[in-house]
């Protein structure tokens, strides 16, 4: 299978779906002209014109407010905030009008929006541009929330996204844009929401990553399987709907539980994750659930301050040891 990058993945799956389905248009800041901040939407405003890329004032009120009014009108609408950490000035317009329309109009008023979102640190871009917001979110009712960690799920997420009838965050981490991978050609190619991805089967400890940790979460469980240690890698792919059973399943197997997400620790997403473990699985914990995940600190600029905060593969091998040390005496 050929293989493209993260952001390639993307602009394909944009590109796709504006071929097949005509109400399908992008707006946001520079994602026209100037192809987007990280490029994802190069060539796109070429091929398509500007009635269906739009560039937009610096509002993101403004960008979800119109996409949200284009949905609700029939059209699917992509609309890009350039940082994540930006969502909240367009919070009303995602928790009280997106999230809430559908319901409080007894079905009639779908919402097919779908916002595009840059999540994580960058490297170097301080504490304003390297939040990870997608636990914000998690607990308004309505909203589906998508993080991807390779190409693939990220085509193949982004277009279950476009092809449904309701609002959808959709994270990419910034530091997986350059990322190549293999991506089917198939423009049919989908990826449901809810279904987590076993990526490494193991049967001594689960490890749950979340976005841009998987690629640290794998890279120790290769170092522990020289320490015979068998580590399951799994992504849950979307936080809503979460796959539920495919992590009890493997809890089920292991007993052991990390679970690995760059947002901040307290009330992140790794906590809702360990709550439902809590409740519905408790039987088969043979210890702690132990999250591994960004101090409870601002990102700070510095370089070596920025790594101290940031969960690193060392932090990941730190928590599996713990919970392995007994099982392995």
């Amino acid at each position: 299978m050929r293989e493209i990058t993260f952001a390639e993945a993307i602009r394909e799956a944009l590109r796709e779906e504006m071929h097949r389905d005509p109400s399908v248009f992008i707006m946001g800041e520079d994602v026209g002209v100037f192809g987007g901040v990280f490029g994802v939407t190069a060539g796109l405003y070429e091929e398509f014109g500007p009635d269906r890329v739009r560039d937009t004032p610096i509002s993101e009120s403004a960008i979800v407010g119109g996409g949200l009014g284009a949905a609700m009108m029939g059209m699917r609408p992509v609309v890009e905030i350039m940082f994540g950490d930006f969502l909240m000035c367009a919070g009303d317009q995602i928790v009280n009008q997106a999230a809430k329309a559908r319901y409080m109009s007894g079905g009639k008023a779908k919402v097919p929006l779908t916002i595009r979102v840059t999540t994580g640190a960058p490297g170097s871009a301080a504490a304003q541009h390297s939040q990870s917001p997608e636990s914000w979110f998690m607990n308004v009712p309505g909203l589906k929330i998508a993080v991807p960690a390779t190409p693939a799920d990220a085509k193949g997420l982004l277009k279950t996204a476009l092809r449904g009838e309701d609002p959808v965050l959709f994270f990419e981490h910034k530091m997986l844009y350059a990322v190549r991978g293999p991506v089917p050609e198939d423009p049919d190619f989908t990826v449901p929401f809810g279904a987590a991805n076993v990526v490494r089967p193991g049967r001594d400890v689960t490890i749950i990553a979340i976005g841009g940790m998987l690629a640290k979460a794998l890279a120790a469980a290769d170092a522990l399987a020289q320490e015979g240690i068998e580590a399951e890698v799994i992504d849950p792919r979307t936080l809503v709907p979460l796959d539920k059973e495919a992590l009890i399943r493997s809890l089920a197997k292991t007993g052991r539980v990390v679970i690995v997400h760059e947002a901040h620790k307290r009330a992140g997403p790794g906590a809702e994750i360990a709550a439902v473990l809590a409740e519905e699985a408790v039987e088969y914990l043979d210890g702690p659930i132990v999250r591994v995940a960004a101090k409870n600190v601002p990102i700070p600029y510095s370089p070596v301050l920025e790594e101290e905060v940031l969960p690193g593969v060392e932090d990941i091998l730190a928590a599996v040891r713990f919970l392995t040390a007994g099982a392995k005496a």
